[in-house]
């Protein structure tokens, strides 16, 4: 088993958290898409296939499952299967919440309680991409939970360690928005203005899980985007 964390010198910079042969972590980039969209953009997925073809040197197609997926503004660590026998148990694992996923967030105002847990029901708008939080069930809304603690204080910003209990489209940042705590940077949920990079300081952080073919437990963490606000914070 090989475990590796180094930056490559190409377009995509792919950084590789951990590899063996059934699985592969990398950090993504913020602007990364995870898989392909309408725009046309060459996703992640592809950008990790074309890693592994080159570096061993397969004639061939490469196999390489999707098992989750992160935002393309937000940044962190996110796990591909390498095998046809890995990628159904990664998504059976999923589905059990046996993947534990603890993201860092920014945000410039203080929640109203150092730790909380929030309890919403999300409805998404497909027209803008976006969701909303609402306090009490409505039609075609889905319940979301998440539980965060404030772990930092910076000069202007707060750190906050968040947990996931249900994953729901933009549930993290539709949360934190509807406590008036919108993650700095994202300007769709409500933050003043703009990252110079157009990414939100959304970061999966570590994930954690068990081997879905050795049963060793893994317990990966994703260095942060090279970005004085985000190294104060360590």
């Amino acid at each position: 088993m090989t475990q590796k964390s180094k930056t490559l010198s190409n377009v995509s910079s792919l950084q590789v958290l951990y590899e063996d042969n059934h699985i592969i972590v990398v950090n993504k980039r913020a602007g990364d898409l995870v898989q392909g969209d309408k725009t046309g953009d060459k996703p992640l997925n592809e950008v990790v296939k074309d890693y592994l073809k080159e570096r061993d040197s397969k004639p061939g197609n490469v196999y390489l499952g999707t098992v989750h997926r992160l935002d393309r503004p937000t940044t962190g660590a996110i796990i591909f299967a390498k095998t046809s026998k890995a990628l159904p148990r990664l998504n059976k694992m999923l589905q059990a919440k046996e993947i534990s996923k603890t993201y860092w967030a920014l945000v410039k105002n203080k929640p109203d309680k150092e730790a909380n847990t929030l309890t919403h029901w999300l409805k998404k708008n497909p027209k803008n991409n976006k969701s909303s939080a609402y306090k009490k069930e409505i039609a075609q809304s889905k319940k979301a939970i998440l539980h965060y603690k404030t772990i930092k204080k910076l000069d202007s910003y707060y750190l906050l360690e968040i947990n996931l209990e249900t994953g729901r489209h933009h549930q993290i940042r539709s949360q934190l928005s509807s406590i008036k705590c919108p993650i700095k940077g994202d300007l769709k949920y409500g933050f003043n203005r703009s990252n110079k990079d157009g990414s939100i300081s959304l970061h999966a952080r570590q994930i954690a899980f068990t081997h879905p073919v050795s049963k060793e437990t893994l317990s990966i963490i994703a260095p942060l985007p090279a970005d004085p606000v985000w190294a104060a914070c360590l």
